[in-house]
């Protein structure tokens, strides 16, 4: 059982002059859901090695057991450390792919033309797609095999106008999540802000926020 999670590379919160990229929870929980399911993971990014942590995810108050547990884990920060670049994987080679979210999705991978083909490589090929939080950003511009957005009718589930606006990053992101999805025809549904809520519908799940990575993960070993 091979899985490739995809980081971001995107480092910079738009002009705020603050510090984005990947959601240490949203990375950490899957990461040990699969690992701990005797998975072989593969970590990626746009740019390879060492991704960009959102400074917010590592305060205090975000940490949780699967974040406790990757800062005692040397093996594990070797890992995400020296992520491969995104342009020399192909979907071929894994059974499922997962996206952590944090802000820096909306910036690259939303427009990475790699990752756009990676992702409908995977529709096509009928394997699992999983994306969390911010994640479902990557499906901005995936298209399925009759030039449809990906998410087109497919119930799905992603960042919340709502918590957004409690982030105060409304005027900050290039987009909204929830608005994108729907504007691509998504069957858009939501939970309780900051409350885990995950979709799955065939073989695409989509998590909500930090609160739902790690049972967007479980989901995703359940479709292997």
């Amino acid at each position: 059982m091979k899985i490739l999670m995809v980081l971001t590379s995107h480092d910079t919160l738009g002009d705020t002059g603050k510090k984005t990229g990947f959601w240490l929870e949203e990375f950490a929980a899957p990461y040990y859901v699969f690992k701990d399911a005797k998975a072989e993971v593969t970590l990626a990014s746009p740019k390879g090695g060492q991704p960009p942590l959102d400074p917010t995810s590592d305060a205090e108050d975000a940490q949780t057991d699967a974040t406790k547990r990757f800062k005692g884990d040397k093996a594990a920060q070797a890992d995400l450390a020296d992520t491969v670049v995104l342009s020399t994987v192909s979907a071929h080679d894994f059974d499922a792919v997962f996206y952590p979210g944090g802000h820096g999705p909306l910036w690259d991978l939303a427009e990475d033309a790699d990752s756009i083909k990676l992702i409908e490589a995977f529709a096509a090929a009928n394997r699992p797609v999983a994306a969390v939080c911010h994640a479902p950003a990557v499906f901005k511009n995936t298209k399925d095999a009759e030039g449809k957005p990906l998410v087109s009718g497919k119930t799905v589930t992603g960042f919340t106008n709502t918590e957004e606006d409690a982030a105060g990053l409304t005027d900050v992101v290039p987009f909204l999540v929830e608005d994108m999805l729907k504007a691509n025809g998504g069957l858009y549904e939501k939970g309780a802000d900051w409350a885990s809520y995950v979709v799955t519908d065939g073989k695409l799940v989509t998590g909500q926020n930090p609160a739902s990575s790690e049972e967007a993960a479980r989901k995703l070993l359940d479709l292997l």
